[in-house]
């Protein structure tokens, strides 16, 4: 007779990716969804999830650890140098900081409130101070912040998960066995981490050794690309987690980091594999764990319980994350969104479980119970709370970052915002058309399936947090009423139109609409390849591998600051082009002094530019 193991599993994932799919249908974290599926098949609800269902303890925890391992090896894998220099101050802090004030903060509530020992105290505040990437990576998804709070986050989230992960087990130990000094902890503390970052680091070059200097076979060079980088996460794991218990949630942590931002082949091909199994795995284990939760032992903490749970969210973590970013370059709203953004998620669900079933076999049920209980009703509160109003509450504080609009997704509309996102704008393409909606969603675009000319369609596609609206369908008349209705309904900054037929330029402009010609451009294209071939290779290489921005000057610092004084400032590769003030648009002198409000042309290579807009805006 086959084992019901594999039934279940199947079943489970079949499960989780539908949840996938709802999340993504309503906008709302897909971890929302798969925990309350787990709730409904455990013992709670349809009790067709047991321990048992596994095959008993042992074996789902084998289950859960490989799996936690791909979930943050995916994390750590998109974690870019590039995007952590957005945010690097209050990142650092965050994982420093602001981690020791979440132990201790965590530790006292729990202590006055739960009555329990310190030992358990800081046991279940070592675990929650992980907030973790499986939840926060879908929240972000749903809630498209800015780089620079969205860097701090996920770093905080694969940072913080491998610090619980290791901290746990050294209080666990004392816990188990009381007495321990302080030294003999930092230095289990200590070892733990240096070994799983040493294992990690050995992979990670062997895994890049493979696929840097090794030929591959040619036909198959990309599915055994990402089949190595698989099994590099998972044997970094199981090495690390062999030689000490939990340093493998820090070997997969510096693996996936060294490898995601090693430039690796077929790093496209890599991510789009693990992202696929991440999902798969992570509907697994929210739903698994949540379906061994008794609501016993949420109901034995009691009022106490659920005022804890709440003191963390709004008290220890607003407190935390503001002293991390003081003096940072986040403004208020951003701070306030990061302070009610701390869902927990697998590292402490999977290793309080782990807990429960040794401290029950040691005689202690009743620590098995408030740890179990209070872990998993943070949990729920954090993910559900902050995962459903995450989205409201980031347009409230004005943090999503402004959007472009780009009505028509055809080779025009496409090539736009292939441009635009390089440049970091925030691009959603509608079109009407689902051939041409699954294309252009093949290609890696945000993709709203509807009729650009629709109010409605217009409103679902999130044209009242647009900066640009353009419309570059094929067909005028399509391209005309769109931008009439976005200048009448909407409070859009800049709307633009694109006229196909050259003779409707101007009766586009006589009613007011901002138009570019497609046959006009491609005239002046082909003119400045043969009376300006010189200018043309520049400007055609300043689309590929540079840029050219604009910003207005807000910075105080920047306001009565010479163009000579500015330029000392600016990092190497840009330069200055233009300085515009009301109408008036000039290339500036070395003496000419900025105001506030004047608009400035930056000019260079694409990363010099991103850095030369942070100077005065």
């Amino acid at each position: 007779m086959s084992s019901p193991l594999i039934p279940t599993v199947a079943a489970i994932i079949a499960i989780g990716v539908i949840a996938q799919v709802l999340a993504d249908r309503f906008q709302v974290p897909s971890v929302v969804f798969l925990l309350a599926v787990g709730v409904i098949l455990g013992p709670e609800g349809l009790a067709i999830l047991t321990p048992q269902s596994f095959g008993g303890p042992e074996p789902l925890s084998a289950i859960v650890g490989l799996s936690v391992a791909i979930i943050v090896f995916e994390g750590a894998f998109h974690l870019k140098i590039d995007k952590l220099r957005e945010s690097p101050g209050a990142a650092l802090r965050l994982v420093t900081l602001g981690a020791i004030i979440a132990l201790v903060g965590t530790a006292l509530v729990v202590r006055f409130a739960l009555d329990v020992s310190w030992g358990i105290s800081f046991l279940i505040a070592a675990l929650l101070i992980a907030t973790g990437p499986t939840v926060i990576t879908p929240l972000l998804e749903v809630v498209p912040v800015r780089d620079r709070v969205g860097a701090a986050l996920e770093t905080e989230g694969v940072v913080n998960d491998v610090t619980a992960a290791i901290l746990a087990i050294v209080v666990f130990d004392v816990v188990l066995s009381p007495g321990q000094s302080a030294v003999a902890l930092v230095h289990n503390f200590a070892s733990r981490l240096g070994l799983g970052i040493a294992v990690g680091l050995l992979v990670a070059g062997i895994v890049w050794y493979l696929l840097m200097r090794v030929d591959l076979s040619p036909n198959s060079a990309p599915q055994h690309a990402r089949l190595i980088v698989l099994a590099g996460a998972l044997v970094a794991y199981g090495a690390a987690d062999m030689l000490a218990s939990e340093a493998g949630i820090a070997a997969v942590a510096t693996a996936g980091m060294i490898l995601g931002n090693a430039d690796l082949p077929y790093e496209e091909d890599i991510a789009s594999f693990k992202g696929d199994i991440t999902l798969l795995v992570l509907s697994f284990v929210f739903i698994a764990l949540a379906a061994l939760l008794s609501f016993d032992d949420l109901l034995q903490l009691g009022m106490p319980g659920l005022i804890a749970a709440l003191v963390l969210a709004l008290v220890v973590r607003p407190i935390g994350v503001f002293a991390s970013t003081r003096g940072d370059r986040l403004p208020f709203n951003e701070r306030a969104f990061m302070s009610f953004i701390g869902p927990r998620g697998i590292i402490p669900a999977s290793v309080a479980t782990l807990f429960a079933i040794q401290l029950q076999a040691n005689g202690r049920p009743e620590a098995a119970s408030v740890l179990v209980g209070f872990v998993f009703l943070v949990i729920f509160l954090t993910v559900v709370f902050e995962g459903s109003l995450a989205r409201p509450i980031a347009s409230r504080l004005d943090i999503i970052p402004m959007r472009v609009i780009i009505i028509g997704g055809g080779t025009v509309g496409r090539a736009l915002a292939e441009r635009l996102e390089a440049r970091g704008e925030n691009v959603v393409i509608i079109e009407e058309d689902q051939q041409m909606v699954e294309k252009t969603r093949d290609e890696g675009f945000t993709v709203h399936h509807g009729d650009g000319t629709d109010t409605d369609e217009l409103r679902a596609a999130g044209i009242e947090n647009a900066r640009i609206v353009v419309a570059a369908t094929g067909n005028d008349d399509a391209n005309l009423l769109a931008s009439q209705l976005t200048e009448s309904k909407f409070d859009v900054e800049t709307v633009i139109a694109r006229a196909n037929d050259p003779d409707n330029v101007d009766a586009f402009e006589e009613l007011g609409v901002k138009t570019v010609s497609s046959s006009m451009a491609t005239a002046w294209g082909i003119d400045n390849r043969i009376e300006r071939p010189a200018l043309a290779d520049w400007m055609t290489e300043i689309g590929r591998s540079g840029d050219v921005q604009e910003t207005e000057v807000t910075n105080p610092d920047c306001v009565g600051m010479t163009i000579r004084d500015l330029d000392e400032k600016l990092p190497d590769g840009v330069i200055v082009a233009l300085v515009s003030r009301g109408d008036e648009n000039r290339m500036p002198e070395a003496d000419y002094t900025l105001q506030r409000g004047d608009h400035l042309t930056f000019v260079g290579q694409r990363e010099p530019v991103r850095e030369a807009l942070k100077t005065c805006d």
